[in-house]
């Protein structure tokens, strides 16, 4: 890529299928000990976020993608005091997860200290000062170690990690045995969520079925759910499970009370309509999830392209 006024950024969402947009000028552009980072400034959706090649978030439509993996399940909690973050660098799932009142500690996890610094400086606008908020604790570090190792429970566990991309610093994350580790962890009633890649007629069987699955063998109640990020190119796909309520039994009357309830000011994106199309899935969709047998565990993990 050759930043500059009137070049173009093209990212390939499947070997036959690119994504490109202009690129004003490029803010920073190198590698840390994980993986290769670009924050540039494009024409279509301006301040964006690359992570190996992949657009992780930009300021045109961050928040869409942000409220969408924190506040249905945040919202579908009668009461989230406790919140584990695994990845998030760009601050503002904290800053999703912190618009609770009722939250008292909130804890992210992220491998790439670099990218968060990286993040701090270049997206102010994502973060909105979450990295200061007293009720944050910022670990940089192994999610995977993290979570296994602490003592710790939760009534919420949040996975906003980079795709599972083989070589990368986040595959075993979508593994059978770390969404054991993910349930041990919860507090009773508790729930976890994890992005989980393309959910297009295309490419939804890339990972996004399989992480469905992998998560119904662990988890009682498991739930797909999608919304569409037009600076990804495709719909993008979210899993919730849980050991209790069911977001998807919310009705929209009951997500706006309990907005109005929890003062959740600010939201761009979600309220109670949001909230059910989000969890109105395509028939395409829901047969493939129907349809999927595999299993990720580390000894057999799945890949994104």
């Amino acid at each position: 890529m050759v930043a500059g006024r009137g070049k173009w950024y093209i990212e390939l969402l499947t070997p036959e299928l690119s994504f490109a947009t202009t690129v004003d000028r490029m803010l920073f552009s190198g590698k840390t000990q994980y993986q290769s980072v670009e924050v540039i400034e494009t024409g279509a959706f301006g301040r964006t976020l690359l992570l190996d090649g992949k657009t992780q978030s930009s300021a045109k439509d961050e928040h869409i993608y942000h409220e969408s993996l924190v506040q249905p399940i945040m919202v579908a909690h009668p009461s989230p005091k406790t919140v584990f973050i695994g990845g998030g660098g760009e601050g503002a799932t904290a800053r999703e997860v912190l618009r609770h009142s009722s939250v008292t500690r909130a804890t992210m996890v992220d491998l790439d200290g670099e990218v968060v610094s990286l993040c701090k400086q270049h997206l102010t606008d994502w973060h909105q000062g979450a990295f200061d908020n007293p009720r944050l604790k910022l670990v940089i570090g192994d999610a995977k170690a993290t979570l296994e190792q602490t003592a710790e429970k939760f009534d919420i566990i949040i996975l906003d990690l980079a795709d599972p991309m083989e070589g990368g610093p986040a595959y075993q994350l979508y593994t059978q045995e770390y969404y054991r580790t993910v349930k041990s962890k919860l507090n009773p009633g508790g729930m976890m969520v994890t992005q989980a890649g393309p959910a297009s007629v295309i490419n939804c069987l890339e990972v996004h079925t399989a992480i469905h699955q992998t998560l119904k063998t662990v988890f009682p109640t498991v739930v797909s759910y999608a919304v569409q990020m037009q600076s990804f190119g495709e719909p993008w796909g979210f899993c919730i499970a849980s050991l209790g309520p069911n977001p998807h039994d919310l009705t929209p009357a009951q997500v706006n009370q309990r907005i109005a309830e929890r003062k959740l000011t600010g939201l761009r994106h979600y309220d109670g309509e949001t909230h059910q199309a989000l969890f109105s899935l395509q028939k395409f969709l829901r047969e493939a999830i129907a349809n999927e047998k595999r299993l990720i565990t580390q000894d057999n993990p799945l890949f994104v392209f």
